[in-house]
Parts: C-alpha cells; structure tokens; sequence
C-alpha cells in the first residue's frame, strides 16, 4: 500500500473516527490487494480445492 492511498482513505472518513477503524479499513484494503495480486499471479485455487483444503482444517 503506497501513502496516496493512506491518505486517500483517510479523507473518505468522517470527520469524527476512531483510530480502530482507520487501521481496520486499512487492513482490510490491504488483504483485498494481496488477494487481486495472488489472483493475477495465478495463485488461485478452484472451488473443489478450496472445499478439499477447508475440509481438511475443520476436522
């Protein structure tokens, strides 16, 4: 995450905020860009492997 983008969602917040949910809001930015990055690396799994490995830690 680069600091225009910080500073981009700090602006979109209200005037008022808690300082948890800057970082919350941030963090979560931050894990939907690793996810686009992953995806277009090619690092996916399909949705049978997905159920296989989600099976595999619920037990």
């Amino acid at each position: 995450m680069n600091r225009n983008k910080v500073l981009d969602t700090v602006s979109e917040m209200p005037q008022e905020f808690e300082v948890e949910n800057l970082i919350e809001r941030l963090l979560f930015i931050q894990s939907v860009e690793e996810g686009l990055e992953q995806s277009k690396a090619g690092n996916i799994l399909s949705i049978d492997e997905a159920k296989n490995q989600l099976s595999k830690w619920l037990q």
